[in-house]
């Protein structure tokens, strides 16, 4: 492969890279929105690792007006007592927790498969030689996030814990999305550009491509 594509996959990858981090790290995975008595406002976050609760309060003041008073407070999710992971939430949390390992393992992948561009481009025997574990590190990476993808929307569409009932999908779902499927797209174009230059094609390969010796 050219030095060119391996640049190009670099920063690919690290697009999807940070996507997946966004996605990790963000309490928004699925988000409830509702309203309850004394507050008027209060939103709930269900993010891989923890969870965050907006409340929003507002009190009338004496010159006819309202004041308002926010409170954001996040806690590790699931918890073993508070999200009842012993009794009739054991499977849940058990799931959840499989998916926010997975979750930090494509972050993972994504590293290695950038050093290993890095390692790669640095000869020329190299780079027609590393795309292949190129590709399956990009590949492990994506598959990972898809895991994780599967399992929060099979959790959240089965309202397999108590508050998914009225959840949305937040913006960490959607950065999860976006980064499998543009990393998708990244192992195609890895894999085709890899092939391509094996065989010969100058616009993959560039002006030094291996041409197999006929006869």
């Amino acid at each position: 492969m050219r030095k060119l594509s391996y640049v190009v996959a670099f920063f690919a990858v690290i697009a999807t890279m940070i996507l997946n981090i966004i996605s990790v790290q963000r309490p928004d995975w699925l988000v409830v929105h509702g309203d309850d008595i004394i507050h008027n406002t209060v939103v709930v976050e269900f993010g891989l690792h923890r969870r965050c609760e907006l409340k929003v309060i507002e009190i009338p003041s004496g010159n006819g007006g309202t004041l308002k008073y926010t409170n954001y407070e996040c806690r590790p999710f699931p918890m073993r007592v508070t999200d009842r992971c012993e009794k009739e939430n054991r499977e849940f949390c058990m799931i959840w927790g499989t998916a926010s390992y997975f979750g930090e393992l494509g972050i993972g992948f994504a590293v290695v498969a950038c050093l290993a561009i890095m390692f790669g481009v640095s000869t020329h025997s190299r780079r027609r030689r590393i795309w292949k574990s190129v590709s399956v590190l990009v590949a492990l990476h994506v598959l990972s996030q898809i895991i994780v993808f599967a399992v929060v929307t099979h959790l959240y569409r089965t309202d397999a814990f108590p508050d998914f009932k009225y959840a949305r999908p937040g913006l960490a779902y959607v950065s999860s999305t976006l980064s499998w499927v543009f990393g998708t797209l990244v192992t195609f174009g890895v894999v085709t550009t890899g092939i391509s230059a094996q065989k010969g094609h100058r616009w993959a390969a560039g002006n030094r491509a291996y041409r197999p010796i006929s006869g």
